[in-house]
């Protein structure tokens, strides 16, 4: 990352580049590339998206990729061949971007990554990324653990898509968070595909595995999985929140909801409104600005005792 210009983004600011003279999107073509509609969150990034090109009268080539990689490189292709003047990429996974993203950068199309990064030889091939800090997400869904079980938890993880960006980072933070705790220990881990439904199957499994009688903490790496853990947890006869832990990512109503019926513990934020500042880059990238390559959204941690409090003003 220290070869990256690094701003921090508050995403309820006015705009990322206000300082910048920016192009008029009204009428020009755009394609945003969407994962999918796997989670609440995923569903409140293509509204903000879709709310924003509205707003500012882009013309938005919207495709759906129903999380398949292969499926996003041909909508980029198409987009290509209709000759948007500028993409918008939430990545299903970070590697076998290559060669679409080079026929791009040949057309000269700027191509803004959102909420997910890549991984490529030649980092010119994307022109920024806009995300949050997956890493401390992770490391502080791990210390708010470490805190509340006074270091001892036998801990059930549920991973993201395996080589989505998000799985990786928050798995790392939050094993950084836990090394100095040798009685924090992860004894069974398994990809739920960030969704509810995966999130309850895998944690189904867990808790008939021979291991399942020690789990005493659930760390899921979206609040949907958590969700779909705290059905399976409440089917077992155990109460979620209390007999097991819960603490999960993403911030999302239905989080603040568990939490305030106990039912969920913690729940570290990761902003999806990212709509304005997608657009913004789109703006100062077609001006002829340079942008900084990452830009990180600003996150928040959250407990049961602030959420009926909050609830009602959360937007997504």
């Amino acid at each position: 990352m220290s070869r990256f210009t690094i701003v921090v983004l508050f995403v309820s600011s006015v705009a990322l580049f206000s300082s910048a003279a920016h192009a008029d999107l009204k009428d020009v073509p755009v394609g945003f590339s969407q994962i999918g509609a796997e989670s609440a969150w995923r569903t409140a990034e293509t509204t903000s998206i879709q709310d924003e090109a509205k707003r500012r009268g882009v013309d938005l080539k919207f495709a759906d990729a129903q999380q398949k990689q292969e499926n996003q490189i041909k909508a980029v292709r198409s987009f290509i061949a209709q000759n948007v003047k500028a993409i918008i990429i939430a990545p299903v996974v970070e590697t076998g971007w290559e060669q679409v993203l080079r026929d791009a950068k040949r057309k000269k199309i700027p191509v803004i990554l959102v909420d997910r990064g890549i991984n490529v030889k030649d980092e010119s091939l994307f022109t920024t990324l806009i995300a949050s800090d997956f890493v401390a997400e992770g490391r502080m869904a791990g210390e708010w653990l470490a805190t509340n079980t006074n270091g001892k938890a036998t801990i059930a993880e549920l991973q993201g898509t395996t080589g989505a960006a998000p799985a990786i980072d928050r798995k790392k933070g939050f094993a950084e968070a836990i090394a100095a705790h040798p009685d924090m220990k992860i004894i069974k881990t398994q990809s739920g595909d960030f969704t509810r439904a995966g999130g309850k199957e895998v944690m189904q499994a867990f808790l008939k595995s021979p291991e399942g009688k020690e789990i005493t903490a659930v760390y899921a790496h979206n609040d949907d999985m958590a969700l779909g853990a705290i059905q399976a947890i409440e089917e077992a006869g155990k109460k979620p929140g209390q007999d097991i832990l819960v603490v999960s990512i993403d911030g999302v109503r239905g989080a603040f909801e568990a939490m305030a019926e106990g039912k969920l513990n913690c729940t570290v934020e990761c902003n999806p409104l990212l709509g304005p500042a997608a657009f913004d880059a789109v703006e100062a990238a077609l001006a002829g600005k340079e942008l900084p390559k990452k830009t990180i959204v600003k996150d928040e941690r959250f407990e049961q005792a602030q959420a009926k409090e909050l609830l009602p003003t959360r937007k997504y």
